[in-house]
């Protein structure tokens, strides 16, 4: 077993930008820590549990984002948005999975790119709130933080935080990962199963299609079977888990340090990110990023400044290694052409190798209709304008980040599964706005490869 990490010394480099974070940060440390007398307890407990992933393959995800920085591979990162402490269900699990390996085959047989796959999985149990608090039939309660800090039902007592909830969400990433890996590796993800990802698919022009690819797919296999090769890699897949890492109280008593090599990894995910609310450069969700060796990511949102980028830079990648930090945008389809080509000219600029991702599912809400409502094609119009400003600027577009479901959930409006506004007070299925149902997440798929061929 691993000891708990001791604090760890600053990177060499030195934020050059102004440290005024772009958005507002209402969620800090203290904010997000539960209950006065618990978290010294549940800290020391969480410190000599197993890490949940290893060092070993922080690294190989590492090195996989450096061949994204570099130009010669692409990004899939998609999963849920909020878990829940009490585990998501099996079958919800298995379901984000294929529709995953769907999307990446799309993606790989369409534009001819390797496709690393990553999942919004297996520690998403925090919520960065944007206020303190909300009002429900006439009463103000704290606003919903996540699983780990409080339950959803709308009651003082549920969403009072709650320590017990650190351990819960430990034994639910434990348990789902032992789900994901079971999966990868224990024959459903085998390429010959192309067909099989899609049982019980929403019938629909992208479910046509794919099946349609799935048969091209298996003749090639048939043909590399009857040439006598039978590649093992065929037979399973590789898949890594990450998640925002939005609480200290989880995160620093599963850092741990490499006996190998020295080096500090968060073990509770194999990549965290830090979301468009907590990216303060002077906070301690990116100071806390800054001493662990993991890759992690940034989101940008629409008012992030050129300066701000360079401060991320020096901060989180002072040493400017290819693989190391994800630049995730989530702009808009309104701004996204304006407001990208700065920042990646800005990163090129300083030398830096960055992977550059969309995030095309969380602007451009409908206001009034329901939390976190989009039009599909207003997902397909930021995706076009992020690919766009890459191909002007002769810079990779590197990935894609989406929030997905396994079920025909109605959040976005649009695309070829008929889902319509009239649609949207139906199959909302998690506590915050799960995103793309599953046909619209393989028409995006399908999308995207044709715009990277482009």
């Amino acid at each position: 077993m691993h000891a708990p990490a001791a604090p760890a010394p600053e990177p060499s480099g030195t934020a050059r930008a102004d440290s005024r974070p772009g958005p507002r940060t209402p969620a800090t440390v203290a904010a997000q820590r539960p209950g006065p007398d618990e978290p010294a307890r549940v800290r020391s407990e969480l410190a000599l549990l197993p890490p949940l992933v290893a060092a070993t393959e922080c690294d190989r995800l590492r090195d996989r984002l450096a061949a994204v920085a570099r130009g010669e591979a692409f990004l899939l990162h998609g999963g849920g948005c909020a878990e829940t402490s009490a585990g998501p269900t099996a079958d919800a699990v298995v379901g984000r999975l294929a529709t995953l390996l769907q999307m990446a085959v799309t993606l790989s047989y369409g534009a001819g790119v390797p496709v690393i796959k990553a999942g919004r999985m297996s520690g998403r149990y925090a919520e960065p709130p944007s206020q303190p608090e909300e009002t429900r039939d006439g009463a103000t309660l704290p606003v919903y933080r996540g699983g780990a800090a409080g339950g959803t039902e709308p009651t003082v007592g549920a969403r009072r935080p709650d320590a017990a909830g650190l351990l819960r969400a430990y034994t639910a990433s434990a348990g789902v990962l032992n789900l994901i890996r079971s999966y990868v590796t224990g024959g459903p993800a085998d390429l010959h199963e192309v067909h099989n990802w899609s049982r019980g698919f929403i019938e629909s022009p992208a479910g046509r299609r794919y099946e349609r690819l799935a048969d091209e797919i298996l003749r090639a296999l048939r043909f590399i079977r009857a040439s006598g090769a039978a590649p093992a890699e065929l037979r399973t897949a590789e898949f890594f888990v990450s998640h925002e890492g939005l609480l200290p109280d989880f995160e620093e008593p599963l850092t741990r340090r490499d006996e190998r090599t020295g080096a500090h990894h968060a073990t509770s995910g194999h990549l965290l990110w830090i979301g468009e609310r907590a990216r303060a450069l002077d906070g301690a969700h990116v100071t806390y990023a800054a001493r662990i060796a993991n890759p992690v990511a940034v989101e940008l949102g629409p008012d992030t400044r050129p300066d701000e980028v360079l401060g991320y830079l020096d901060r989180l990648d002072p040493r400017r290694e290819p693989g190391r930090l994800t630049f995730v945008v989530r702009a808009g389809a309104d701004r996204v052409r304006d407001v990208l080509p700065p920042l990646v000219q800005r990163a090129r600029a300083e030398g830096a190798r960055v992977g550059w991702v969309c995030d095309p599912v969380h602007g451009d809400t409908l206001a009034g209709i329901g939390p976190g409502t989009r039009r599909f094609d207003d997902v397909l119009a930021e995706a076009h304008g992020f690919f766009d400003v890459h191909r002007a600027l002769g810079t990779h577009a590197g990935g894609l980040h989406i929030e997905l479901s396994r079920d025909d959930v109605t959040e976005r409006p649009g695309g070829g599964s008929g889902t319509g506004e009239q649609h949207l007070p139906h199959r909302n299925e998690a506590a915050r706005a799960p995103g793309l149902n599953r046909a619209q997440s393989l028409e995006l798929a399908f999308a995207v490869a044709e715009m990277m061929r482009n």
